[in-house]
């Protein structure tokens, strides 16, 4: 008998900087991939039409990420580019990356996620977690790991 399970688990690092660039704050933390994530993994396979994960999002709403959600509970600002549409994949990890630049998503965040659009879409993953504070000077850059396991 063969048991061959099929797993999408990510991890994301969150580098804060300063104006000047130095590191205020360094974290690795786990996320969810929603449901409507995997349903997108699965699309993905047959059919090359829905539009690849672009833009990262972050929030102010630490409300425990769920399989059925679609949305971040309070998104702060605009969503960042990716800086590879698609992510960057190599072997079976896909990578995302985002720069949150000054000015953008300013605020206490706890939360993140990963989206095909620059607004609405669909969600691929979310993840919450202790509060970064992010000043109108400082960057935030995120990487985005997901591992199909």
């Amino acid at each position: 008998m063969i048991n061959d399970n099929i797993k999408a688990t990510g991890e994301l690092t969150v580098v804060l900087r300063d104006e000047n660039g130095n590191i205020k704050e360094e974290r690795k933390i786990p996320n969810l991939v929603v449901t409507v994530g995997k349903n997108f993994i699965a699309s993905r396979m047959t059919s090359a039409s829905a539009a690849v994960m672009s833009h990262m999002g972050v929030g102010s709403t630490n409300t425990a990420p769920s399989a059925s959600d679609t949305a971040l509970a309070a998104a702060l600002g605009t969503r960042a580019a990716l800086t590879t549409a698609g992510g960057t994949a190599n072997a079976n990890v896909v990578t995302f990356n985002a720069t949150f630049a000054q000015g953008v998503g300013t605020g206490a965040i706890v939360e993140a996620g990963i989206f095909n659009a620059s607004t609405a879409g669909t969600m691929l993953a979310r993840t919450i977690f202790s509060v970064v504070n992010k000043d109108a000077a400082d960057t935030l850059s995120v990487s985005w790991a997901l591992t199909i396991s």
